[in-house]
């Protein structure tokens, strides 16, 4: 049996991985057309089909499953030893892809990133802003960024920023016709601009503690996002409250073009922590980004 290139290997788990050509055909940095004649050509070779392909979705058969299962994390280890060899060249090098939400990328990845980079020109990043809570493994990223409670008890977390706290805010002229809320139930009452998130498949909930009691509401209104700039625009027009990271609101809340509510219901809580598998072979360009992002108090 004739034997595979490596290339056709990392094509068929791109594929099995993402389990879309167009997407692996994207991350592969080639034409669909190109990777599904690749994909055959592997297919023809053993004899085997690894796909199963329909208009709607690709999933590997059983064959594909005992290839993915055996080959991936062998083909992983490889490459992440290539990129350790990095450590012999003279500067750090190499390419870092990290996935992390809105916030996170803007408040601590991208402040870390404008200090680092200009003094490494051959380490680059990659910042995929995803709100799914992605299986970093499965989707070959380098590291993770998450609030603390929601990272992996198997992962290695690295503390990047301070414990973190959200606002309830709403414009004064918002505030002109309606009363402030003095609880969290009050919001019922509220017009409310709500945040969809992919991991909840709904609007997400307020989260409020005090005194040991932990309350989530589900807010209504006229509004539904999923990204931070087109909430903070929508409160700003005094269109309704929003419920947003602390810092986000600073600016607007020192000159008065917007109102706090139910601050004594909104606690610190722990902040991001970037996060990547225990047995990760760390090349010096990721020891550099970690320590440069290394919270220090």
């Amino acid at each position: 049996m004739p034997r595979p290139a490596v290339n056709d290997l990392i094509a068929f788990l791109a594929v099995a991985r993402a389990q879309s050509f167009t997407k692996a055909a994207g991350k592969l940095g080639v034409s669909q057309s190109a990777l599904s004649h690749t994909i055959r050509g592997l297919e023809e070779r053993l004899g085997l089909r690894l796909l199963t392909r329909t208009t709607r979705s690709v999933a590997p058969t059983e064959a594909g499953e005992r290839l993915l299962v055996s080959i991936g994390p062998r083909l992983d280890e490889i490459e992440s030893e290539l990129a350790a060899l990095s450590a012999f060249r003279e500067k750090p090098a190499g390419t870092i892809r990290i996935n992390a939400g809105e916030h996170a990328a803007d408040a601590v990845l991208w402040p870390a990133l404008q200090k680092l980079l200009p003094d490494y020109p051959d380490i680059n990043v990659e910042i995929i802003v995803d709100y799914g809570l992605t299986d970093i493994v499965a989707e070959r990223y380098d590291a993770g960024v998450r609030l603390g409670e929601q990272v992996a008890k198997d992962m290695i977390a690295v503390r990047i920023g301070p414990d973190m706290r959200m606002a309830v805010v709403g414009a004064p002229a918002y505030f002109d016709t309606r009363p402030k809320p003095l609880t969290p139930q009050d919001l019922t009452d509220h017009n409310c601009i709500n945040l969809r998130l992919p991991t909840y498949g709904s609007v997400y909930a307020w989260e409020f503690e005090k005194d040991g009691r932990e309350l989530r509401v589900r807010v209504e209104g006229q509004l539904v996002f999923n990204n931070i700039a087109l909430r903070l625009n929508a409160v700003l027009a005094g269109m309704g409250l929003a419920y947003m990271p602390e810092n986000l609101v600073e600016a607007p809340l020192a000159d008065g073009r917007l109102v706090r509510v139910l601050e004594d219901w909104c606690l610190p809580f722990s902040g991001y922590h970037l996060y990547y598998p225990s047995r990760r072979h760390t090349s010096p360009a990721f020891a550099l980004l970690v320590d440069a992002l290394r919270y220090r108090a």
